[in-house]
């Protein structure tokens, strides 16, 4: 009766001038004639704070760009057959082209597998005495194909007419196991320890040398500019070479000279979205992914994957890093970067996983293994937007065609 919340039969109450005179007085005493005292129609209000909330709690990142997680296939897409593949873990026999053209050799034949549509095609296949095949790395153009042999020669093709049209002489005196391109450079290594640089626009090709190494180079990237080359060897050394500082009447023009791995350094990526960025790692004594500052040698982090490293290939689009593996695992692992964190390990090959290389889309990796397969892994994703292909401008190879 004193709150009024009891309506009809169960509210009525005999009304006489004296009770009304009292009621009137007691609502007025404890306020009982406000509308919302203790009494809700509906719900509640909203409660009124001094600060709102959401200025002291801020919403989370990204909480409108949320992206769903990416689900990472744990097995190879497809797998090939890859019979008579040589197990050196030294070699660089894998890549694959800016015109989707997997390259592949497989003791003294290389072998052109197209993506698009499957098909096979030998290229070419050397006599016993100049191979087996060593080494190859496509242009930029992905029309021509650097081949390195066994007998030291290194022989330059043209994938679509099917056609040698260069063979480079007398620059190394033992095989030649790495090769990388910096526009009309072709920058070889030699089981010979030397490291050249060949201008394939003139006659006398070889316009510089880097002498540093005193084994076997079995790994070389240049970075994305151009200016910079890091080169790794079976000396346990990583090189990084300014091409700025380099000089043909001096052999020792290195920017830094690194020591702190304790085997031999193939793996080396340098990182898509932060050009000084480089990373390496060391063979089955090592065992480590290290990163560096290429500008002042310094190193960043290093991190014990329990496994020969025998490639490393960054996402064109995301933060990652993958690192292909021998002894005793030979499986890929996917990193987060810079937490490092393992994000997946794709399990397959029955051996070590001796090459790797990406796709021109930076979608998919491709790795050859001493178990005789190639097989294709879809690791990396499908990009957010993809962007039209960068047009490289065609490259003068058949000005002076030597053999």
């Amino acid at each position: 009766m004193v709150t009024g919340g009891r309506k009809g039969k169960e509210n009525s109450v005999v009304s006489s001038p004296s009770s009304d005179a009292y009621r009137k007085l007691l609502d007025e005493t404890f306020n009982m004639n406000r509308p919302r005292i203790l009494t809700f129609k509906e719900k509640p209000p909203t409660p009124v704070e001094a600060i709102p909330r959401r200025l002291l709690s801020p919403p989370p990142r990204n909480a409108k760009s949320a992206k769903p997680r990416r689900q990472i296939p744990q097995g190879s897409e497809k797998t090939l057959d890859a019979p008579g593949i040589v197990d050196d873990f030294y070699l660089n026999v894998l890549d694959w082209s800016s015109n989707n053209v997997l390259a592949i050799a497989l003791g003294n034949t290389v072998y052109l597998w197209s993506a698009s549509d499957a098909s096979v095609e030998e290229l070419v296949t050397v006599d016993d005495e100049a191979g087996p095949i060593t080494s190859i790395s496509w242009a930029p153009d992905g029309q021509h194909v650097a081949v390195g042999l066994n007998n030291s020669n290194v022989q330059l093709w043209d994938s679509i007419s099917v056609k040698l049209l260069r063979v480079l002489r007398d620059g190394h005196q033992q095989r030649v196991g790495s090769l990388a391109w910096n526009k009309h450079i072709l920058t070889t290594g030699g089981g010979d320890s030397k490291i050249i640089d060949n201008d394939l626009r003139v006659r006398s090709h070889i316009v510089e040398t880097y002498i540093g190494h005193h084994q076997e180079v079995c790994g070389l990237k240049w970075s994305a500019s151009g200016q910079q080359l890091a080169s790794g060897g079976n000396d346990n050394l990583l090189f990084i070479w300014d091409r700025s500082a380099t000089s043909s009447t001096s052999s020792h023009q290195w920017l830094h000279r690194l020591q702190n791995h304790s085997a031999a350094v193939k793996a080396l990526a340098w990182c898509p979205f932060q050009g000084n960025l480089l990373a390496s790692g060391g063979g089955e004594g090592d065992q480590c992914i290290k990163f560096w500052n290429a500008h002042t040698g310094a190193c960043l982090n290093s991190v014990e994957t329990g496994s020969q490293v025998c490639g490393l290939v960054w996402s064109k689009n995301e933060r990652e890093l993958l690192s292909s593996h021998g002894f005793s695992r030979n499986h890929l692992v996917l990193w987060k970067y810079p937490s490092m964190v393992r994000m997946a390990e794709l399990c397959g090959h029955t051996s070590r996983i001796l090459f790797m290389t990406q796709s021109p889309d930076g979608c998919a990796v491709a790795t050859a293994a001493a178990d005789e397969t190639l097989r294709f892994w879809n690791v990396f994703g499908i990009p957010e937007l993809a962007k039209p292909p960068r047009e490289e401008s065609s490259m003068p190879f058949v000005d002076y065609c030597i053999r």
